[in-house]
C-alpha cells in the first residue's frame, strides 16, 4: 500500500495547483492501493471546502468510501505518540496530519509517500530513522 498524504489528494482536486499534473501522472503509474489516516481525510476536505467547494470535498469523501484509498485507524493507544512525535518535529511544525502519517509508516514498514510537501517529509523519520520516499517526485 502507498501512503497519500493531503497535498497529494488536493492537487489531484485543484487543476490550478502546481503538483497537479504530476499527481495525476503519478495516480496513473501506481499500480497498488493508496492509504491514509482520518486526520489527513480532514485536513484535505477542509483545503476543499476552503479554496475549492464543498461539492469537491463530498465528492472526494465518495471515491474514498467507494474505495479509492483506504483508511488507516489511529487507535486511541496512539495519540500519545503522535503527540511525542509534535514534540520532536515542533521546529517545523508537526501537525496531526503528519504525525499520523509517521504512525502509518511505522505500522507499515515503509516510507513511500505521496506528497507534495518536500521539506517535512524530507526531514521526518520513521522508527526514528527510517526515511520517507517521496513517490509523487520519482514515481514507481
Amino acid at each position: 500500500m502507498l501512503i497519500a498524504d493531503t497535498g497529494f489528494f488536493y492537487a489531484l482536486a485543484d487543476r490550478s495547483d502546481r503538483w497537479h499534473a504530476r499527481a495525476c501522472e503519478a495516480l496513473a503509474a501506481i499500480h497498488e492501493p493508496l492509504i491514509t489516516t482520518w486526520p489527513v481525510l480532514a485536513e484535505t476536505t477542509h483545503l476543499m471546502n476552503a479554496r475549492l467547494a464543498p461539492n469537491v470535498a463530498t465528492r472526494f469523501l465518495h471515491d474514498v468510501a467507494s474505495g479509492f484509498s483506504a483508511v488507516f485507524h489511529l487507535e486511541t493507544v496512539l495519540i500519545e505518540r503522535c503527540a511525542k512525535l509534535m514534540k520532536k518535529y515542533q521546529s517545523l511544525p508537526m501537525d496531526l496530519a503528519d504525525a499520523s502519517l509517521v504512525l502509518l509508516a511505522e505500522h507499515l514498514d515503509h516510507g513511500r509517500i505521496l506528497t507534495t510537501d518536500e521539506r517535512d517529509f524530507g526531514g521526518y523519520r520513521f522508527k526514528n530513522t527510517a526515511p520517507f520516499k517521496n513517490e509523487l517526485l520519482s514515481p514507481t
